[in-house]
């Protein structure tokens, strides 16, 4: 394969990303210096992303095109988020829309290792294309209604009546998904998050942000979080990354 060379815009924090990658991969191989899934091999030489292949993924996938000093420019005017010491942060993209979907609804209440854990159990029984889990009759230890939605799922976007695509505004995309019977808020903004590569989309309703914000509710989290639109995502990963 010949290499394909994406020039990444500074800062840019790769360990950061692998490090939130590695956590969660299924059928990736997430190193100290470099992302692989099947052939395809990512490495970062300190200017740009280097790939044996798929660079309109892997440029997703790693947020690429994300403008860091604008968005560090921003967010370092609030102390929590410790800009500081995580320069460059961008949010994890996704290799595949459904494949994050599914992911972010089997993240529901669940910790990211056991999230991770059922995941890989989903794509050793099943895989992870839509056609395949459309078809998947037992669960894999999950919740009934949360393994039907799953299934649900497939089953809309391998028919083509559901498509995991931007809306015109961050309202329109979680409208969208929200349509969608078992997906909720959370789960709505995290996918539009990373596999629809909304800046401003902050999955308020998750524990992990409440306790890095220190804050007890829902409500005092999307108000402490007002000033940092339009990068509530990135602050997102801030936050995560102080937990």
């Amino acid at each position: 394969m010949t290499p394909h060379a994406l020039p990444v815009r500074p800062p840019f924090d790769f360990h950061a990303l692998l490090g939130f990658l590695r956590s969660r991969a299924v059928v990736e191989v997430v190193g100290d210096d470099f992302y692989q899934r099947g052939e395809i091999v990512v490495r970062f030489d300190g200017s740009s992303l280097i790939t044996t292949g798929e660079p309109e993924r892997v440029r997703h996938l790693f947020d690429v095109d994300a403008d860091s000093v604008a968005i560090d420019a921003h967010l370092a005017k609030f102390a929590m988020l410790n800009v500081a010491e995580n320069r460059g942060m961008r949010v994890p993209g996704a290799w595949d829309p459904f494949e994050l979907a599914v992911r972010a609804i089997v993240g529901q209440q669940v910790s990211v290792a056991g999230a991770t854990t059922l995941m890989k159990r989903i794509a050793t029984r099943y895989g992870l294309e839509p056609a395949a889990l459309a078809e998947a009759k037992e669960s894999v230890g999950m919740p009934a209604a949360r393994w039907a939605t799953i299934t649900g799922l497939a089953r809309a976007v391998a028919s083509g009546d559901v498509k995991l695509t931007r809306g015109a505004t961050l309202d329109d995309s979680i409208k969208a998904l929200t349509s969608i019977k078992g997906i909720g808020p959370w789960t709505a903004h995290y996918i539009a998050m990373r596999a629809l590569r909304e800046p401003d989309a902050f999955p308020q309703g998750d524990l992990g942000l409440r306790k890095a914000a220190g804050v007890v509710t829902d409500r005092e989290l999307l108000r402490l979080a007002e000033p940092w639109r339009p990068y509530r995502a990135y602050a997102a990963m801030l936050l995560w990354r102080s937990l």
